[in-house]
């Protein structure tokens, strides 16, 4: 069955270019050129996946990605103009699940679509033995997609828990940056080592106590990262 993309933009031309090129590669489109008009179609029609602008007429991007994510639980990518509008969001912490940046290359954002898609479709499983990971005073449980850190809650973005879920089934292991993208993005992200950077420093600032001298993700220069794992105190 067709998977269905509802576009979230107050450029016509773009939304008429988009919806064009996304039936082409069969996927079902509905547009709207303001996130209360998109809110209405989604009760009548609801998407798979939304492609949502940041700077909107009203309701904006970042309060409407609040309604998409938390009250009907969809998968969200950014399109943004600017980098700024991106380091915005990063700041709040709203957890979109992919990002594009203006101007886009219309085969990279299928890729992307296609990347979120598969991966909210077909989510890792860990294994029994490996549902709850303890590694020093860092403990996860991908059931309950929760983290604590010396027993305190860190809240993550599914992106960021992810990627901790990835260095921590391996302690002490260095992890490639292109294993990390196969493993947490998937191959569409060959060749864009920033998305690993990026999420790495996000990391950091929540479950470093000094982001900027990390103890716990510590880089290997030229080859990745590692989990160094810490005592409780």
């Amino acid at each position: 069955m067709a998977k269905r993309v509802l576009i979230v933009d107050d450029d016509e031309l773009l939304r008429r270019s988009l919806a064009f090129n996304l039936e082409q590669a069969g996927y079902k489109v509905n547009t709207a050129a303001n996130a209360e008009d998109g809110l209405d179609i989604l009760k009548l029609a609801t998407p798979d996946l939304v492609l949502l602008d940041i700077s909107l007429p009203g309701m904006d991007g970042l309060d409407a990605l609040r309604l998409f994510k938390e009250q009907y639980k969809l998968p969200v990518i950014f399109l943004t103009a600017r980098r700024r509008e991106l380091d915005e969001v990063v700041g709040l912490e709203l957890g979109a699940d992919d990002y594009v940046t203006k101007p886009f290359d219309v085969d990279v954002l299928l890729a992307r679509i296609k990347a979120v898609l598969r991966r909210v479709i077909n989510p890792p499983i860990p294994s029994a033995e490996q549902s709850v990971l303890v590694v020093g005073d860092l403990e996860i449980d991908a059931d309950a997609h929760s983290v604590r850190v010396a027993g305190k809650p860190v809240d993550l973005a599914p992106r960021e828990f992810d990627l901790l879920y990835t260095l921590a089934s391996e302690p002490k292991r260095v992890i490639t940056v292109e294993n990390l993208i196969t493993r947490v993005w998937g191959a569409e992200y060959i060749g864009q080592p920033q998305v690993v950077y990026v999420h790495i420093r996000w990391l950091r600032e929540k479950i470093e106590q000094s982001p900027n001298h990390p103890e716990r993700i510590l880089t290997v220069r030229g080859k990745g990262y590692k989990l160094e794992p810490q005592e409780a105190g």
